[in-house]
């Protein structure tokens, strides 16, 4: 049988928890800012940056986050 999802690579996107005011749907807060009483981390800034504790997006708009542990996935990428 043939795969139906693909994984992709080079995606360059801005991914947050992090919205400023109210939003129209549920956000959880990002872990990191709750921990540090901040509003600054965000897990993927297009051509900035990946959040060491980001470890993906699960449909529909599910982030797969790791704080406060290292991250899993990072020694997998670097092989």
């Amino acid at each position: 049988m043939a795969a139906i999802i693909k994984k992709l690579s080079g995606a360059n996107l801005d991914i947050d928890l992090a919205s400023q005011g109210d939003v129209a749907w549920q956000q959880d807060q990002c872990p990191w800012n709750a921990a540090e009483g901040l509003n600054s981390h965000r897990c993927a800034l297009k051509n900035v940056s990946i959040c060491p504790y980001f470890c993906g997006v699960e449909y529909l708009d599910q982030l797969l986050c790791c704080y406060p542990h290292d991250n899993p996935l990072r020694a997998q990428t670097a092989a």
